[in-house]
């Protein structure tokens, strides 16, 4: 196939690029960005005036449930959302049943997300076997096994002698250590964050200190290890701060936030709202507001969706009983996009969805570069649409945003110069 994309605005930070121009494809790769080389005939041609054209978004964190929970979702249905969404990389946490700690069981994801063809699929293997924050895995078989990285995900390593080890282990093999800062004791039995909200709610709560020691005592050892390290979800201003610091001081370190978080606070719960139990909880408006100015400052690379889809029954108990998470997916770009009420560029906000994760990951993604994969987002940063749940392509309904009406609406994901997702007949020639 040779696809030519016309007049459309093209978005490639990786690239410095900013302006109006062609993008053309062949054998599934990027051939040209700019003027189209003489001789170049398209078998199909997209117009995208008055589009945004931009790599493939990359998403370093979303559960597909597949294994172990295929009741929630699966691979297909969730690569298929994500078609939806112009994603076109996911990273999936090590927490499946069985967990990703043995080769066997990256394979199984790697192929079935192959055989659903929508996305691509990386995986991160198990920091500790089965999670258990006691003996180390097999990290040298999981990176051989095509594992960008290791996490113990939000289990818990509470043994610093075994975090310590294990920094070691993956600093030997060139691994990136995802963490999700989160003190095991001071976190037990919360589910909203400590403050006034939830001491009106009588609601058990999880302070920002939660967060904040765990921060401090991994930095400690990327530090002494000399580990390259991720920081996943951070939820707190002062976590922020910290890392920044230490970015500041040359340490290998950088980290995430997700969509929700940068727009959602405490106050969200005030009616016990079960679609915004998620952990780290939604915090104070203080610590929103120091998260996006995170991203600004690029302490935060990388807005995640940290995609959760669940059946809709578990989210009808009372609020600590729910299970926590949300359906972030289709969410993930106009979610990103309100920043620009911020202040921030539409280009920063593409970096920060696309090559910037990519590295993070260390996936050859996110760039619309001559001889990389043609993987690109094409979306309409003006169209106003309602998140609806009939109209949610992911199998996981619940989201806090249904009824709110965002901006930006992807038209076109393709995936290896295949379009994956397109609305029938839409600025196709």
């Amino acid at each position: 196939m040779r696809l030519l994309i016309t007049n459309g605005h093209v978005v490639d930070p990786a690239n410095d690029i900013d302006t109006v121009c062609d993008v053309a494809i062949a054998d599934g790769v990027i051939v040209s960005v700019g003027t189209v080389a003489d001789g170049f005939q398209s078998q199909q041609v997209i117009d995208a005036s008055r589009h945004v054209v931009c790599p493939g978004l990359v998403d370093v964190c979303a559960r597909l449930r597949e294994p172990g929970q295929e009741p929630k979702a699966d691979i297909a249905s969730e690569t298929t959302a994500a078609a939806h969404a112009g994603i076109t990389t996911l990273c999936v946490p090590p927490d499946t049943d069985p967990v990703i700690d043995t080769p066997a069981v990256a394979e199984l994801v790697r192929r079935h997300a192959k055989h659903a063809g929508k996305a691509k699929v990386v995986t991160l293997g198990a920091l500790t076997q089965d999670l258990q924050g006691e003996a180390l895995a097999e990290m040298a078989a999981l990176k051989e096994a095509g594992c960008v990285g290791v996490s113990n995900a939000c289990h818990p390593v509470v043994n610093t002698l075994v975090l310590r080890r294990a920094m070691d282990y993956a600093a030997t093999h060139a691994l990136t250590v995802f963490i999700k800062p989160m003190d095991f004791f001071l976190s037990q039995g919360g589910c909203a964050h400590e403050g006034p909200v939830s001491a009106r709610l009588g609601l058990p709560g999880i302070s920002e200190a939660t967060e904040t020691i765990a921060v401090a005592r991994d930095l400690v050892l990327i530090e002494q290890t000399g580990v390259r390290a991720h920081f996943c979800q951070l939820s707190s201003a002062k976590a922020v701060n910290i890392i920044g610091r230490a970015q500041y001081a040359g340490l290998p370190v950088t980290a995430d936030v997700t969509g929700h978080h940068l727009h959602l606070t405490e106050m969200d719960i005030a009616d016990f709202n079960n679609h915004c139990h998620v952990i780290p909880p939604l915090r104070s408006q203080r610590d929103r507001d120091g998260l996006r100015d995170g991203v600004k400052q690029g302490v935060i690379g990388a807005i995640c969706s940290d995609h959760q889809p669940h059946e809709d029954d578990v989210k009808l108990a009372p609020f600590c009983a729910t299970a926590p998470g949300m359906s972030a997916l289709e969410t993930l770009l106009p979610l990103a996009l309100r920043l620009r009420e911020q202040n921030m560029s539409m280009s920063k906000i593409i970096a920060r969805l696309t090559h910037i994760p990519a590295r993070i990951l260390n996936v050859p993604a996110g760039t619309l570069s001559p001889g990389q994969a043609a993987d690109i987002c094409i979306f309409d940063p003006d169209r106003y649409w309602t998140v609806q749940s009939s109209q949610l392509v992911s199998r996981g309904r619940n989201t806090p945003f249904l009824n709110w009406e965002l901006q930006g609406r992807v038209t076109h994901t393709l995936l290896d110069g295949h379009i994956v997702y397109s609305p029938a007949g839409h600025m196709e020639n």
